[in-house]
C-alpha cells in the first residue's frame, strides 16, 4: 500500500502526538511554504515622520536683485516641542495581481509642526529685509508599483506632490535711496505649488486589518512667482523637500461597503506588544450678543463663532512585563472664542491658548509607565487610548516618566474630566485654582508615582514649568517646576461607588505678584504689568474633588480648590477660589442607553489684590477688560447632552456665563456648542 505523506497543520498535529517522531524519520516533510499576505482592498491610515528641504529664492524690484537659499530642516527641540517633523493621514487602494506584483494609489495630507527657512540680505535699492518662507501643508497623488513577498511589501511610488506656503519679507533697514517699504513693513503672501515626488518603500502586516510601512520620499516644485506689493519686489523661489515617515494602515478590504466599517468605525490596533488607537474631535462654539458697553485687550467679543479640531494617534509598544511606552502625535487647528482670552472659566477644553488657521502637528505624550504589582485581587484592565489590555493587582505601584499632562494622573474624575466626552468647561474638567505646570497646550515633562493600597492610592509628582507665565516654552534647566500630592480615598455608600481626591501642589517659579504690579504702577502712572515684578517665589494651592454613583447611570460630582491669591496664574486659569459641581445621566432612562446628560454649575472668584491689578487697567494671560468698576463672582452653568450616530458621538452643548472674566457690567453670556467624536 502506498504511504501518504503529509504536510501543513496536518503534520504539526501529528508531530505532537505519541509516537510521531518515528512517523516523521520514515516520511521526509517539506517545509510549509508560508501563507502569501492579501493587499488587494483599499485602506486608511496615518503616517508621522521627519522633514527637510531647501528654498531657493531671488527678488527682483526693477533696479536690483536678490537672491538666496535657506534649509527647512529642523531639530527637535524638546521644551518647545518645536521641529521640522510632521503627522498627517492618508488613504488609497492595492490590488495585488497572481504575479505577486501590487499597484495601487495612495493620497495623503501632511500637516508639518515647524518647517520653515529665512535669510536676511540688503540691496541697494531695497535695503535690508528678511524674507521666510514657511510650509503649512502639503500633500501627494501617486501610484504605487511593489512586489509581495511571504509577509512583507516593496514597493516604489511616485506622482503628483502640492505643498501650501506662506513666503514672507520683513523690512529691516532702509535702502540709501528711499525706497518704498517703511522699516517694520511685512509682506505676506499665500501661494500654492505644484511638483512631483517619488520614493521608495516597505510594509508588512502588524495587526488583524492594519499594517505598518515605512517610506522615503522626495518632492520637488518648480519655480513660482508673487507679486510684493509694498516692496514693489517680483519674488521667485523654487523649494524641495525629503521626508523619512513611518505609518499606519487599516485594511478595509476590496469592498468597504460589505463591512461594519461605516457604522463600527475604526477597530485598534492590539497584540500582546503594541496596540494604536486614535480620535478626533471637532468642537464649534457660538457666542451670542450680550451686553458689552466696553472691552480691552482680552475681553470677550459678541456674537462670534469659532472652531476647533484635533486628531490623536496613540501608538503603545510593551518592551517588558509591566512596562508601557506610549507615544502620541497630534494635528490641532483653529480658535477658541476670541483666541481664548475673555473668561477665566473657558468654555472649551478643546481650545488651547495657543490658535491656529492651518493644522500643524505636535507631540503632547511621549512617556513610559512602569506597574508594579504588590497583590491582592487580580483586575482586568480593558484596552484604550494609552492603557493595554491585561490584568494588574488591587495593590500595586504605577510610575510614570516623560511628557504627559499633569491632570493625567491627578484631579481626575469620572463624571467631569474629558473634553472630547463630557464637559468642556476648563473649570469643571479641571479644579479652576489647580494651577498645574504645563506650556501652552497643558503638557511638561515630569514623573510620578501612584500607590495603590486597598482602598487607598496616594501620588506624588514633579513636573517641570514654562520659562514665563502660561507660554509655550518648558524650562530646560527645570529651575521651574512644581511639587503635586494626591490622596484618594474610595468607598461604597449603600452598594454604590463613589471616591474624594484632595490634591496638593507647590510651585517654584518666576511669578508677578499682584500688589507689586499695582504699587508699581501708582509710582509710574502706567498701567500695571506683572511682568516688570516677576520674582522667583512659591505658590501653593489646594484641591479636591468628589465623585459618587447614586444608582448605576446616575452619578454626581464636585469640585473645590483655592489659592492665595497673590500672585498671578502660572500656566492655568485666573481662578483664586472655584467651587463646582453636577450631574451625570445615562439615557437609559428614556429608552437610550448610549446617551448622556450632564448638568453642572461654577462658582469662580479671585482674590482682592487680584481684582486691584485688573480695576487699573491689568491684562493676564487670559483676561483684563482694561478696567473693573464692578467686579463679581464668575457663575457658570453648562448643560450638554450627548448621542450615537453610526461611529461618531454628537454632543450638544449650552454655557450662561455670568459676570465674564469677573465683570460685572458685561455680561451675561451665552455660548452654544456642537461636538463630533470619534475614537478607536
Amino acid at each position: 500500500m502506498k504511504r501518504i505523506c503529509l504536510t501543513g497543520a496536518v503534520v504539526s498535529l501529528a508531530l505532537a502526538a505519541p509516537g510521531a517522531a518515528s512517523a516523521a524519520e520514515s516520511c521526509p516533510i517539506k517545509a510549509a511554504r508560508p501563507a502569501i499576505a492579501e493587499w488587494t482592498g483599499f485602506y486608511l491610515g496615518g503616517h508621522f515622520g521627519y522633514a527637510g528641504g531647501r528654498s531657493n529664492w531671488s527678488a527682483n524690484d526693477g533696479l536690483s536683485s536678490v537672491s538666496g537659499s535657506t534649509g527647512l530642516f529642523s531639530a527637535y527641540d524638546a521644551f518647545k516641542g518645536t521641529g521640522s517633523y510632521l503627522f498627517g493621514v492618508q488613504g488609497g487602494y492595492n490590488l495585488m495581481l497572481p504575479s505577486r506584483f501590487v499597484v495601487g494609489f495612495e493620497a495623503d495630507l501632511s500637516a508639518p509642526n515647524t518647517m520653515a527657512g529665512e535669510q536676511t540680505v540688503t540691496s541697494l535699492s531695497g535695503g535690508t529685509a528678511n524674507y521666510r518662507d514657511t510650509v503649512l501643508g502639503m500633500g501627494t497623488a501617486r501610484g504605487r508599483l511593489g512586489y509581495a513577498f511571504d509577509h512583507w511589501l516593496l514597493y516604489v511610488t511616485g506622482g503628483f506632490a502640492w505643498s501650501y506656503d506662506r513666503l514672507e519679507r520683513t523690512q529691516l533697514a532702509g535702502p540709501p535711496l528711499v525706497g518704498s517699504a517703511a522699516i517694520g513693513t511685512v509682506d505676506t503672501a499665500l501661494t500654492w505649488r505644484l511638483g512631483w515626488v517619488a520614493g521608495i518603500g516597505a510594509e508588512i502586516p502588524v495587526a488583524p486589518h492594519w499594517t505598518a510601512k515605512a517610506e522615503f520620499l522626495a518632492s520637488e516644485f518648480g519655480d513660482h512667482h508673487k507679486s510684493l506689493a509694498a516692496s514693489a519686489e517680483q519674488l521667485n523661489s523654487s523649494l524641495s523637500v525629503q521626508r523619512v515617515q513611518v505609518g499606519l494602515n487599516y485594511r478595509l478590504g476590496p469592498d468597504p461597503t460589505h463591512t461594519d466599517f461605516a457604522v463600527k468605525g475604526i477597530a485598534p490596533a492590539e497584540t500582546d506588544n503594541f496596540a494604536v488607537h486614535g480620535q478626533t474631535t471637532i468642537v464649534t462654539q457660538y457666542a451670542l450678543p450680550f451686553r458689552a458697553p466696553y472691552a480691552g485687550q482680552n475681553s470677550l467679543s459678541p456674537n462670534q463663532v469659532r472652531e476647533t479640531f484635533d486628531a490623536d494617534l496613540f501608538v503603545g509598544f510593551r518592551p517588558w512585563d509591566g512596562g508601557e511606552i506610549w507615544i502620541n502625535p497630534e494635528i490641532d487647528q483653529g480658535f477658541g472664542l476670541n483666541g481664548t482670552f475673555g473668561v477665566a472659566g473657558f468654555p472649551s477644553a478643546e481650545a488651547y491658548k495657543v490658535g491656529s488657521t492651518y493644522p500643524y502637528a505636535r507631540i503632547p505624550r511621549a512617556f513610559l509607565r512602569q506597574t508594579i504589582d504588590l497583590g491582592g485581587d487580580v483586575q482586568k484592565v480593558e484596552s484604550g487610548p494609552m492603557q493595554f489590555a491585561g490584568s494588574q493587582t488591587s495593590d500595586r505601584l504605577v510610575l510614570t516618566v516623560g511628557k504627559f499632562s499633569v491632570v493625567d494622573i491627578f484631579d481626575s474624575n469620572k463624571y467631569a474630566h474629558d473634553p472630547r466626552g463630557d464637559f468642556l468647561n476648563w473649570t469643571l474638567v479641571n479644579t479652576g485654582a489647580f494651577d498645574y505646570a504645563a506650556d501652552a497646550w497643558a503638557f511638561t515633562y515630569g514623573a510620578a508615582a501612584e500607590w495603590y493600597t486597598g482602598p487607598w492610592t496616594f501620588r506624588a509628582g514633579v513636573f517641570d514649568g514654562p520659562v514665563t507665565p502660561n507660554s509655550t516654552n518648558l524650562d530646560p534647566a527645570f529651575g521651574q517646576f512644581q511639587m503635586v500630592g494626591e490622596v484618594e480615598r474610595r468607598y461604597e455608600v449603600m452598594g454604590q461607588p463613589g471616591k474624594i481626591a484632595v490634591t496638593g501642589y507647590l510651585t517654584r517659579a518666576r511669578m508677578g505678584n499682584f500688589q507689586d504690579a499695582v504699587n508699581l504702577a501708582n509710582l509710574t502712572g502706567a498701567a500695571p504689568d506683572l511682568s516688570l515684578v516677576r520674582t522667583y517665589t512659591s505658590k501653593l494651592g489646594i484641591a479636591g474633588n468628589i465623585e459618587q454613583q447614586i444608582i448605576p447611570g446616575v452619578g454626581l460630582f464636585a469640585r473645590a480648590g483655592y489659592t492665595p491669591g497673590r500672585l498671578e496664574a502660572y500656566a492655568f486659569t485666573d481662578a483664586d477660589a472655584t467651587l463646582a459641581g453636577g450631574a451625570s445621566i445615562s439615557g437609559k432612562f428614556w429608552n437610550r442607553p448610549n446617551d448622556t446628560l450632564g448638568i453642572a454649575g461654577i462658582r469662580n472668584t479671585i482674590s482682592a489684590p487680584h481684582q486691584a491689578y485688573f480695576a487699573t487697567g491689568g491684562y493676564s494671560a487670559l483676561i483684563g477688560d482694561g478696567q473693573l468698576p464692578h467686579p463679581g463672582a464668575e457663575k457658570i452653568m453648562e448643560i450638554y447632552y450627548t448621542l450615537p450616530i453610526a461611529a461618531w458621538t454628537l454632543g450638544f452643548d449650552y454655557q450662561f456665563i455670568d459676570n465674564p472674566a469677573y465683570n460685572r457690567d458685561r455680561g451675561p453670556v451665552s455660548v452654544v456648542a456642537t461636538r463630533l467624536h470619534a475614537q478607536f
